[in-house]
C-alpha cells in the first residue's frame, strides 16, 4: 500500500514540478539597480540584471525638451514630491526606450531603481506593485513598446494600477511606458462616428473614450518625432566622435545616403550609421 501511495505521489510531483516557479534569485536593492519582473502561475519574481549599456542622457541628441521634462519629473519623484506616470510615444528609433534606460545610469546614485515588465506579464502588475509598497527605495516600473489590440483585455491591470484601484500605486512607484501609439491602441475612422459637437463642446463616442481612458492615466505625455536633417546629422557627428571616428565631409555625405536608404532620420539611424562608418574605417586603416 505504501509503495502504491509513494508511486502516486511521485507521479503527482512530476506533473506539478513544471508549474512551480523557478528558484528565486536574491535581490539587494542597495547594490542591484535594475531588475526584470517575471510572472508565473503563483505570482511572479524579480530577477536582478545589470543595465544593458552605459548610455547616459548626454548621448541623446535632438530631444532636449523631452529629456529635461522626464528628468525633472523623475527627480521630483526621488525627492518625495508629487510626480506623474509618463508615456513616451511617437516615431520609432527616436530615443524613447534609450531615454528610460539612460535614467538608471544617471540617477541610480540618487536612489532610482528600475524594473522592466514585459507587456505579456502585465496581468501580474498589481502583485509587483504591492511587493514594492513597503520598500525604502523608489522604483520606476517600465514597460517598453506598449500597445494593445482592440479586443485585448490585458490593459485592464495597467488601468487599475495607474488610477482605477481603490488603493492605487504606492508613493514609491511610478510607471513609465513607451509606445508608437499615442493612445496605446489602434484607432480607426469608425471610432469617431459617435463623436459629436454639442454647444461648441466635443463629445467623444464610447469607442474613443475607451481608448483615451488608458493613456489619459499617464499625467506626463512626451511626444517624439522623426529628426530633421540638421538634427540627424548632429546625432551622426556625435556618435562618430564618441566611437573614435572623424565626421568629415565624406562622412556627412555617407550619413545622408544612409538616411535615404533607410527611409528614416532618427537617433537609431544615426547610431547605426556611426557604428558602420567607424567600424569600416578601422577595418581599412
Amino acid at each position: 500500500m505504501d509503495d502504491k501511495l509513494n508511486e502516486r505521489l511521485a507521479r503527482l510531483l512530476e506533473r506539478l514540478e513544471p508549474l512551480l516557479p523557478p528558484e528565486s534569485v536574491a535581490i539587494d536593492w542597495h547594490s542591484d539597480v535594475a531588475a526584470l519582473w517575471e510572472r508565473h502561475a503563483l505570482g511572479g519574481r524579480l530577477v536582478p540584471v545589470v543595465p544593458r549599456d552605459a548610455l547616459h542622457l548626454s548621448a541623446l541628441v535632438g530631444i532636449d525638451r523631452q529629456k529635461q521634462a522626464l528628468v525633472d519629473n523623475t527627480r521630483a519623484f526621488l525627492a518625495g514630491r508629487p510626480a506623474n506616470h509618463a508615456l513616451l510615444w511617437g516615431a520609432r528609433g527616436t530615443g524613447k526606450s534609450s531615454m528610460i534606460r539612460a535614467l538608471i545610469n544617471d540617477l541610480a546614485a540618487e536612489g532610482l531603481r528600475l524594473i522592466q515588465v514585459d507587456r505579456h506579464d502585465l496581468a501580474s502588475l498589481p502583485t509587483l506593485v504591492n511587493r514594492l509598497r513597503d520598500s525604502d527605495y523608489r522604483f520606476v516600473v517600465y514597460c517598453d513598446d506598449l500597445s494593445f489590440e482592440s479586443n485585448d483585455d490585458a490593459y485592464k491591470a495597467l488601468k487599475s494600477v495607474l488610477d482605477g484601484a481603490l488603493t492605487g500605486p504606492p508613493d514609491n512607484v511610478l510607471l513609465y511606458a513607451t509606445s508608437n501609439r499615442r493612445h496605446l491602441m489602434p484607432e480607426s475612422s469608425a471610432d469617431n462616428q459617435q463623436t459629436h459637437i454639442e454647444n461648441g463642446e466635443l463629445h467623444h463616442g464610447d469607442a474613443v473614450e475607451e481608448k483615451i481612458s488608458l493613456s489619459d492615466r499617464f499625467g506626463l505625455w512626451l511626444s517624439f518625432y522623426p529628426f530633421n536633417q540638421e538634427t540627424y546629422l548632429e546625432a551622426c557627428a556625435w556618435w562618430v566622435g564618441e566611437l573614435g571616428g572623424t565626421f568629415d565631409e565624406d562622412a556627412r555625405e555617407a550619413a545622408n545616403r544612409h538616411a535615404i536608404a533607410r527611409g528614416v532620420r532618427s537617433g537609431r539611424a544615426a547610431w547605426q550609421f556611426a557604428a558602420g562608418w567607424v567600424g569600416r574605417a578601422h577595418t581599412t586603416s
